[in-house]
């Protein structure tokens, strides 16, 4: 474990996956605590998606930015919100110069698959077509997220391709966690591992499928045909039960055709980039809004 990040390891709220009320309601007083970020160099602006039902989505745009990544966050499905997620979304946008579309979903239980992935796919078209209003280039969009959102980013992908869709030019796919069926090295083993272990990541996929078998827009590892799918960088985490069916993934999608950027941070563990003061987290946090930045100049 990098030294940096174990010493912060005792002070990581505990959220309780079978708990989403009382999660969501922890998970949001401690993101309230965080330092506002810097978003003096950008416009935001909530704004609401027409939809079935309508989706809120929160637009950061800086200044001169020419692409835009529709963004969804992380928190296993279950929680998370345009607020906890403010200081993240205004990072990438920061990082990136891209405009950054952060996405407020709907959240299982009450919610369960499709929601979250129709809410994702009516933002995508909702910004494909409102790029000239947003000042972005239709040509330089790109889908991203981080842990559950990361999932649900890469499924919209699918989904596009399937349905003849918006154009996607980029996936920023950030520990995703992809596979319900936790047959992986890493997902079998890692039982006691911070913030996110087995038993975590067993509930948030209970509480996304409920009764509902899982299909590959559900569980992306699922899907027999990568084939046609944007280019993508992938991060994972050493010590994260995502970590090898994120890899798997990253070899599968190359092996389709697909162009990949693979990074595994030794050290770290999931949803550990959030502790900026670490060095490692400044340097995933840089090569995500780096990698970005390069996909939407091309």
């Amino acid at each position: 474990m990098d030294p940096e990040l174990e010493a912060f390891i005792p002070f990581l709220p505990q959220l309780d996956m079978n708990d989403p009320v009382t999660s969501r309601k922890n998970f949001s007083e401690r993101a309230a605590a965080a330092p506002a970020p810097d978003t003096s160099n950008m416009e935001v602006e909530d704004r609401t998606v027409s939809a079935d039902p309508d989706v809120a989505v929160r637009v950061y745009r800086p200044h001169q930015a020419q692409g835009a990544i529709v963004w969804l966050h992380g928190g296993g499905g279950v929680f998370g919100d345009l607020d906890t997620e403010h200081p993240w979304a205004a990072r990438i946008a920061g990082l990136s110069g891209a405009a950054v579309i952060s996405v407020g979903y709907r959240l299982a239980p009450e919610h369960r698959f499709p929601a979250a992935l129709d809410d994702a796919y009516a933002v995508l078209t909702w910004t494909a077509e409102h790029a000239d209003e947003l000042g972005i280039d239709p040509a330089r969009i790109a889908v991203g997220g981080h842990s559950a959102g990361a999932n649900i980013a890469a499924a919209v992908a699918l989904r596009a391709r399937d349905e003849q869709g918006p154009a996607i030019h980029f996936q920023l796919l950030n520990q995703p966690g992809l596979d319900d069926r936790q047959e992986t090295w890493s997902a079998r083993n890692f039982t006691d591992t911070p913030w996110f272990n087995r038993d975590k990541l067993a509930a948030a996929w209970r509480h996304y499928l409920g009764s509902r078998p899982a299909t590959p827009y559900a569980a992306p590892a699922r899907a027999a045909d990568l084939s046609g799918l944007p280019p993508a960088y992938i991060a994972t985490a050493e010590f994260c039960p995502n970590r090898d069916e994120g890899i798997a993934y990253a070899l599968r999608l190359m092996q389709a055709g697909v162009s990949v950027e693979l990074h595994q941070w030794p050290g770290t563990f999931h949803g550990s980039q959030a502790l900026l003061s670490a060095e490692v987290s400044q340097r995933q946090n840089a090569e995500l809004g780096a990698a970005l930045r390069r996909a939407l100049a091309k």
